[in-house]
């Protein structure tokens, strides 16, 4: 049955084994998904470290996939010229992790990349309602960032109808993403709210048909 919506999946590389990072990057591409979710972390601002700009920058070279780039960094102002370089599409910068958050949003446009901000799952919509104009994804933490494998948090359903219909009412073009928990069971009612990009870690590398879950939510285009 044909979708009212459909919505991008986006696989996040964090759920892959990393000592087989090329073949996971394949397995995204020949699921049919377009996008490659990245998830960067510091150890400081969450409780994990992960990896930096060379990682972009070898898996650019060997993949046309969109590079969705997440800093879960403190002062992402700092490396935005280094992750644009790498290779990132767009990059994705933490509302509570940057004093200057209408500033460091133009630097990430600067670079001629997309412009996302994240939210926490207790920092409220109305953090970033000034900047909204400015974006091009509005990514909900739908879980605790710093692992994957977590249970979504109900609660975000709320901030992903509040920005829906904040995009509505101004006209606005942003993507809404969310990331935590997402799978087959709820991702068809996260769209129904106004979701345009699922993050999926464990639910999609760990599927036996990562196939079905991009026709599901992404249809055959």
């Amino acid at each position: 049955m044909k979708k009212e919506r459909n919505a991008i999946v986006a696989p996040s590389i964090l759920a892959a084994d990393f000592s087989k990072t090329g073949e996971a990057v394949r397995y995204v591409e020949e699921s049919g998904a377009k996008w490659l979710h990245l998830d960067v972390m510091d150890g400081a601002f969450v409780p994990n470290i992960t990896f930096g700009p060379k990682f972009i920058k070898d898996l650019r070279d060997k993949s046309n996939l969109f590079f969705d780039t997440h800093l879960m960094i403190e002062k992402p102002e700092r490396y935005i010229r280094e992750f644009a370089t790498a290779g990132s599409d767009a990059i994705t910068i933490h509302a509570e992790a940057c004093m200057h958050l209408n500033r460091t949003i133009h630097q990430i446009k600067g670079e001629g990349k997309e412009a996302g901000v994240s939210l926490v799952p207790s920092t409220p919509v109305s953090a970033i309602e000034l900047v909204l104009e400015d974006l091009d994804l509005v990514l909900i933490m739908s879980v605790n960032p710093g692992f994957g494998g977590q249970s979504f948090i109900e609660s975000s359903r709320r901030k992903i109808k509040e920005l829906a219909e904040l995009r509505e009412k101004y006209n606005l073009t942003f993507k809404i993403a969310v990331d935590g928990g997402v799978s087959l069971k709820n991702g068809q009612s996260l769209i129904d709210l106004g979701t345009d990009v699922l993050i999926m870690g464990s639910a999609f590398f760990g599927s036996a048909n990562p196939k079905e879950i991009v026709t599901t939510f992404q249809g055959n285009s």
